[in-house]
C-alpha cells in the first residue's frame, strides 16, 4: 500500500485495526464525528463490532467489557464528551484493563466550540477521574506519526495492563494529509491469562474489579499501581527535538503547534538566533529529565500552547528555577499564527518573559 490521502480522524481509525483493535465504542461528537463514522464502515469489512453507544457514559464502560475479555479496544470522543468518560477511566486504571481512549480537544470550558484546543492538559496528565492513577498520553503532530503512536498505544496498553490516551486536537482531525502505512506488520499478542474469557475449569475463575472494601487491599492495589508508573515514567518517556546542539534558547511545544513553532523557529535562526524547539511526544510521562539538562545551558524557555496555560506548569517543574521561562498562549479554539509565535521568540531574545 503506497501514500494515500486521508483525514485524521480516518488516519486514527485504520491505524487503530492495523494495531489489531477490532472492537469500538463510541459516540459522535465534533471535530472527532469522522473517527466513529470511520469504524462504523471499516470495522464490519474486517469481521470487527462496531457500536454506536447511547452516551459517552455508556461507551466508556462497554469498553470495560470488552477490555476485561482481553481483546484490543478503543473509544474517542472530543473534549466534553471526554469529561463524560472520566469515571470509566478511573474505573479501567483500578481493574488494570488495557484500552486506548482518543480524545480530539476542542475549545472551552463547557460545551465551547469545535476549534481546535489544547486546554484538556491537565484532565489528560493528573488523571482526569477520582483516584491515586496516571494514563499515559501520546500526543501526535502529524498524521504519519498518528499511525505510529497509535500502535504504540495499543503495545503500552498491553504492556503495562492500563488506559492510553492517544491526544490530538480539532486541527488535527480534520486536516489531510498523505500518509503511508508502512512497516505495520501482523503483531503476535501476549497472551491475556487475566482476562475474563473462561477457563474451561483449568484453574480458578477469573474476576476484574476495581472495588476493594478492605483498606489494606486497596492500598496494596494502589501501591502496585504507583510502581507501574514508576516503570513506566522509567521505560516510555518519548521526546523530539530540534536545533537544540547550538541553542541558547529553547521552544517548548507539543502536537500541531509545534509544527507552527517549527516554521517560526525557522525564521529566526535566519536572522541568527540561536533557537531550538523540544516536543514532548509522550505528555505523561513528561520529559522533566530532557528539559531540566538542557535548560542549565541555555537563556530562556518559551512554552507555546493553544491554552490559558497548562503544559507550561510541568516545564517550569522541570526547569527548577535555573532558567527563565515564558509562555505564549491562545485560547477558545484561536489558532497561533507563526507571525505571533515568531514575535513571541524575539521577545524572548531581548529578556520580555510573560
Amino acid at each position: 500500500m503506497g501514500k494515500v490521502l486521508m483525514k485524521g480522524n480516518e488516519v486514527i481509525g485504520e491505524a487503530a485495526i492495523h494495531a489489531g483493535c477490532i472492537y469500538f465504542f463510541g459516540y459522535p461528537i465534533t471535530p472527532q464525528s469522522e473517527l466513529v463514522a470511520y469504524m462504523a464502515k471499516r470495522l464490519p469489512e474486517v469481521n470487527g463490532l462496531f457500536l454506536q453507544a447511547e452516551s459517552e457514559v455508556a461507551a466508556i464502560n462497554m469498553v470495560y467489557g470488552a477490555a476485561s475479555a482481553g481483546v484490543r479496544v478503543m473509544t474517542s470522543s472530543s473534549s466534553p464528551g471526554f469529561s463524560l468518560k472520566q469515571e470509566g477511566i478511573s474505573y479501567l486504571a483500578g481493574a488494570e484493563l488495557p484500552a486506548v481512549i482518543v480524545n480530539i480537544g476542542r475549545g472551552g470550558p463547557g460545551l465551547g466550540n469545535i476549534q481546535p484546543a489544547q486546554s484538556d492538559y491537565f484532565q489528560v496528565t493528573k488523571g482526569g477521574g477520582h483516584g491515586d492513577y496516571y494514563t499515559p498520553v501520546l500526543a501526535p503532530s502529524t498524521l504519519q506519526e498518528i499511525i505510529e503512536l497509535t500502535s504504540e498505544a495499543f503495545r503500552i496498553a498491553d504492556d503495562y495492563r492500563t488506559p492510553v490516551i492517544l491526544l490530538g486536537d480539532g486541527m488535527l482531525g480534520q486536516m489531510m494529509e498523505p500518509v503511508e502505512f508502512r512497516g505495520i506488520e501482523e503483531k503476535e499478542f501476549k497472551e491475556k491469562d487475566w482476562a475474563t474469557s473462561g477457563t474451561e475449569g483449568d484453574g480458578p475463575p477469573r474476576v476484574i474489579t476495581s472495588l476493594d472494601l478492605s483498606d489494606i487491599k486497596l492500598e496494596e492495589r494502589n501501591n502496585r499501581l504507583q510502581e507501574k508508573y514508576s516503570m513506566i515514567k522509567k521505560q516510555e518517556i518519548k521526546v523530539d527535538s530540534l536545533y537544540t546542539e547550538d541553542a541558547e534558547y529553547i521552544v517548548i511545544a507539543y502536537g500541531t503547534v509545534a509544527r507552527m513553532v517549527q516554521s517560526a523557529i525557522e525564521k529566526a535562526r535566519e536572522e541568527g538566533m540561536k533557537i531550538g524547539l523540544i516536543r514532548p511526544v509522550t505528555l505523561w510521562p513528561f520529559p522533566s529529565e530532557v528539559i531540566s539538562r538542557i535548560s542549565e545551558d541555555i537563556k530562556g524557555i518559551l512554552a507555546v500552547e493553544m491554552s490559558a496555560g497548562q503544559m507550561v506548569e510541568d516545564v517550569r517543574l522541570a526547569v527548577e528555577g535555573k532558567t527563565p521561562v515564558s509562555f505564549y498562549g491562545r485560547t477558545g479554539g484561536v489558532i497561533p499564527s507563526v507571525e505571533e509565535i515568531y514575535e513571541a521568540i524575539m521577545k524572548l531574545g531581548k529578556g520580555v518573559t510573560a
